[in-house]
């Protein structure tokens, strides 16, 4: 699954337009390597996220096309943040 539609998915991030920024802008990586919105992420990949002066840093559970509000949180584990 690309990376800019699985944080939108997952909810981490609102829109997937902003995702692909964020991924543009070098903010999103991918085990340690700088993420294009197009990189594909699959369960077991530690997922590294900068919001301004905040970091998260999370672990891909699972991947799903389409997954309801309250079932989001179970696609990814907080690691830091």
């Amino acid at each position: 699954m690309r990376i800019d539609k699985y944080l939108k998915v997952s909810r981490l991030i609102k829109r997937r337009t902003i995702a692909n920024e964020a991924c543009s802008a070098g903010r999103v990586t991918i085990n340690g390597r700088a993420a294009k919105a197009g990189s594909d992420v699959k369960a077991g990949d530690i997922v590294t996220i900068g919001f301004g002066t905040k970091t998260i840093k999370i672990e891909v559970l699972k991947e799903s096309e389409h997954i309801g509000k309250d079932d989001a949180p179970t696609m990814y584990k907080i690691l830091e943040g």
